[in-house]
């Protein structure tokens, strides 16, 4: 397939980030083994892609950016994945972290509220080969309530806190991990649920962007116009 003979071309520079990453401190092999298998340039605008193997963030349109690759892996491996979840991402951006997620759990079901990025992300999990993963366009503030519940939700967008639609929509023992804070400050929080309690651990300092939406903040450069229904999951699998 035209897609594996591209992304193999990489596999050397694929090879060298999972060494930098576990230098970097990241021991969980699944992440790293995700980290080798997925096709970083496939994510990125076709100009930036000879620096798709740094671990820097890099720009990808409409004001959104795909994180470093070692954030990516920070909170992979927070989320103590094994295989059989069904995880929500909320804010796909790039479809890169997707992409990961594909290679360590049973489903990804991912939203993004802006239909261009979304249209991406479809294009570039296709040519990944990601199968297992769903793209939803719509308010990732609200979750997406037909395929709750769900053993970890990962939110790549801050908020003052944590949307009370995602806590009902995590499963009784799940994890979800999200930077909590406003633009100046913020610090990546895992909050796991237990019956109806909800313990929360604050990991690290963080910077991303606003979580847009009827339970995040509101932001006038991306008017919540640009936003339309998440449309039927018959027709959103890539």
């Amino acid at each position: 397939m035209e897609a594996g003979r591209i992304a193999d071309t990489y596999a050397g520079y694929r090879a060298r980030l999972v060494e930098r990453l576990r230098e970097q401190g990241i021991g969980d092999l699944a992440v790293l083994r995700a980290f080798g298998e997925t096709p970083r340039h496939l994510f990125i605008p076709e100009a930036l892609r000879e620096r798709g193997y740094e671990d820097t963030a890099l720009p990808i349109g409409r004001g959104q950016t795909i994180s470093r690759p070692l954030t990516h892996a920070i909170s992979l491996a927070a989320l103590s994945l094994r295989g059989r979840e069904r995880v929500l991402e909320v804010g796909t951006g790039s479809g890169y972290q997707a992409a990961l997620l594909s290679h360590l759990v049973a489903q990804v079901f991912t939203i993004e509220r802006l239909t261009q990025l979304a249209d991406r992300a479809r294009e570039g999990l296709a040519r990944a080969g990601a199968r297992n993963v769903t793209v939803l366009v719509g308010d990732g503030s609200l979750g997406w309530r037909p395929y709750a519940p769900y053993d970890a939700i990962v939110v790549s967008a801050a908020a003052p806190s944590v949307p009370r639609p995602l806590l009902d929509q995590l499963a009784d023992g799940g994890r979800l991990l999200m930077p909590l804070g406003d633009r100046e400050s913020q610090e990546l929080v895992r909050i796991t649920r237990r019956g109806s309690a909800f313990n929360d651990e604050r990991l690290s300092a963080a910077s991303f962007v606003p979580l847009v939406g009827r339970h995040g903040v509101s932001d006038v450069r991306y008017p919540m116009s640009d936003v339309r229904e998440t449309p039927d999951p018959g027709h959103s699998d890539i």
